[in-house]
């Protein structure tokens, strides 16, 4: 990440400085709680797509700061409702906004920082931007409700969870990634190659969370290691699992997540039966597979620094299962 980091430095203070004006409100628990989530160390990858595709198309303007503003709230009101949805404790190692303020606050300040992201996007005046960040606001609100019906699902197939990752997660990194060549008024087979990069990026990026929250170590999730076991959360890993397993272990499954009857030693036993299974092997393997066409997306680019800092994130994103 650190080339990506220090080629749009400028560009983030800016970008930093224009978020921590919009969530100023008269009503105190606004920026409260607003602040306590954008000021809790997130990556900010999603905006720093679209300040790097934006460089890398050559753009001159101002109107990528908004943006990529308008795209850092957009993913901070997704946390707030999500945590809500999941009914989450933790986020990025600290308490959820819902556990502080409750469940309410938390919904209705994620709905001001869309309405302000909404705003941004006018103001910067530009029409094909503004329509790819509604269409993607649409099409991750779509996602996080098959998410909701696919909920303690056991027999969600593989094809069904991609579809639910490429809207909740994998959209924002393609529109992220799309505005910036959109707002540089780049020809459509650029701006087709960005949002397929972001696109891809984001699938990857997922599944590697995936595979973490049952193979990683809390500092690198900034949540608890098996979360989404205890939320009943159906993951690629436990899609694999579950597919792969005899009655015995399907029958485990179905007690722990479509019953949500989570004992001693459980995570543990799911752990183990992923193991088995190589269910997180070939989670990572899928990731890559996505990251490799991340990468030959790039390809119709001239070498640059940018580009050459876009394709490290893949490596980056992915080498976070190590």
């Amino acid at each position: 990440m650190e080339a990506l980091v220090g080629l749009v430095a400028a560009d983030m203070n800016r970008v930093n400085q224009t978020i921590l004006a919009r969530t100023g409100s008269d009503v105190t628990m606004i920026p409260e709680v607003a602040t306590h989530l954008i000021s809790s160390g997130g990556k900010r990858l999603r905006p720093m797509l679209t300040l790097a595709t934006a460089g890398m198309c050559g753009y001159q303007g101002e109107g990528h700061i908004k943006l990529a503003a308008a795209v850092e709230f957009m993913h901070t009101a997704t946390l707030l409702h999500d945590d809500v949805v999941d009914e989450s404790d933790l986020r990025r190692g600290k308490a959820a906004a819902r556990k502080l303020w409750g469940n309410e606050a938390s919904v209705l300040v994620g709905d001001f920082l869309l309405g302000q992201a909404f705003r941004m996007m006018v103001e910067v005046g530009s029409l094909p931007c503004l329509d790819v960040l509604s269409v993607a606001a649409t099409v991750i609100a779509e996602g996080e409700v098959m998410q909701l019906a696919a909920a303690k699902d056991t027999a969600t197939t593989e094809d069904a969870y991609l579809a639910v990752i490429r809207g909740k997660t994998a959209e924002l990194f393609a529109a992220a990634a799309e505005v910036g060549p959109t707002v540089a008024l780049r020809p459509k087979a650029e701006i087709a190659a960005c949002r397929a990069y972001g696109m891809n990026l984001g699938i990857a990026f997922q599944l590697i969370d995936d595979a973490l929250d049952y193979g990683g170590t809390a500092a690198k999730l900034g949540k608890n290691v098996g979360d989404d076991f205890r939320e009943g959360k159906i993951t690629l890993p436990v899609v694999l699992t579950f597919r792969r397993g005899n009655e015995a272990e399907r029958a485990f499954w179905q007690r722990t997540l479509e019953n949500g009857e989570i004992g001693e030693g459980d995570l543990e036993k799911a752990q183990g039966l992923m193991t088995k299974h190589r269910a997180l092997e070939d989670t990572i393997e899928r990731a890559r597979h996505y990251g490799a066409m991340a990468r030959d997306a790039m390809g119709i680019f001239p070498d640059s620094p940018w580009k050459r800092a876009l394709i490290d994130v893949v490596d980056f994103c992915i080498s976070r299962a190590h």
